[in-house]
């Protein structure tokens, strides 16, 4: 645990932009170039970068990297990951089940990772962990399985609280499924559970007002890159309408929002780094493995706890990973 911020490294927009001149000279010295497609330009670039660093290989010397960004919306994907197998990338890295299964249909011959919170299995995106087959491999968050989890650790920030709400992207491939067990945990755990859902920016206004009429205390964020990239508008409308929240990644708590829990992104994405450097050295992506996080973080907002009026248990204080003061 401890009392200090870590400050969040955001690659910016133009950060983004300035790989395009890295690629040119990238043809100009026929280096590989990998393609890194995400919601937006969030810490795990930085963290993809490190990895591939840890590989023993450098930017600039080794590779360049074209950044593309989604925003959250799901169906930019395709046209961008398009591009990308268009220009003959060595790699592309993807994040999310959408950009997965984009990749997936866009190239059988061009290595892909992924950073994703589903089983990859049931999608058909690998015949299995231990053996992928194909040209695709990567990490899977396994977010049914801590659905529970983080519905329990909410609870205890507010245990009087009978009445919860969750938010869904209704356009995810995986919608139906975070719907099905969000409900069966909130059903385990004896609470009432309203599905709110938002595909949009601008629908995430209406998703809040709607807490108000079905008298919702709490809310639980589906892991999804619309609000992975709209973290503090979300941080900010449950400030505005006293709700305290949980969100899978530290993105939230550190934007505002109440907490967070779940597997590392960043480390999730520093180890597809890695995977990435091993495939430009040679080996196969049908030879590598589904990662699983072994690292899982409890940050807490403290501020925004003591806004929320929300006495924080100390056992959960003791057993955070981070909290913001």
């Amino acid at each position: 645990m401890t009392g200090r911020l870590r400050r969040r490294e955001f690659i910016t927009l133009l950060g983004g932009a300035a790989a395009c001149p890295l690629a040119a000279r990238a043809q100009q010295l026929n280096l590989p170039v990998i393609g890194y497609v995400n919601a937006g330009p969030t810490p795990t670039l930085a963290a993809f970068r490190q990895g591939l660093n840890e590989a023993g290989i450098l930017e600039g010397r080794d590779f360049a990297i074209e950044t593309r960004f989604t925003e959250g919306q799901l169906d930019r994907a395709p046209p961008l990951i398009a591009d990308l197998v268009r220009r003959q990338v060595a790699v592309i890295a993807v994040a999310g089940i959408a950009g997965a299964l984009a990749a997936k249909a866009a190239t059988t011959s061009i290595p892909i990772v992924f950073g994703m919170g589903e089983d990859p299995v049931s999608f058909g995106l690998v015949a299995s962990m231990n053996r992928p087959g194909g040209n695709i491999t990567g990490i899977s968050y396994s977010n049914s399985a801590i659905v529970p989890k983080r519905l329990e650790l909410l609870r205890e920030f507010v245990p009087q609280v009978q009445v919860f709400a969750a938010l869904i992207n209704p356009k995810s491939p995986n919608a139906d499924i975070s719907t099905r067990d969000t409900q069966d945990a909130a059903s385990k755990l004896g609470l009432q559970i309203h599905i709110l859902r938002a595909s949009t920016a601008d629908e995430l206004d209406k998703a809040f007002a709607t807490l108000v009429q079905v008298k919702a205390g709490a809310l639980l964020i589906a892991p999804d890159g619309l609000f992975i990239t709209n973290a503090t508008q979300i941080a900010v409308l449950a400030a505005r309408y006293g709700i305290p929240a949980s969100h899978e990644f530290r993105s939230f708590p550190v934007a505002g929002g109440l907490m967070s829990y779940g597997g590392s992104n960043v480390d999730g994405w520093r180890q597809l780094g890695l995977y990435a450097g091993r495939i430009l050295k040679g080996e196969k992506p049908a030879d590598l493995p589904i990662l699983q996080p072994t690292k899982f973080e409890l940050v807490i907002n403290l501020k925004t706890a003591r806004a929320l009026g929300i006495t924080v248990p100390p056992t959960l204080l003791v057993a955070a990973d981070e909290v913001i003061e």
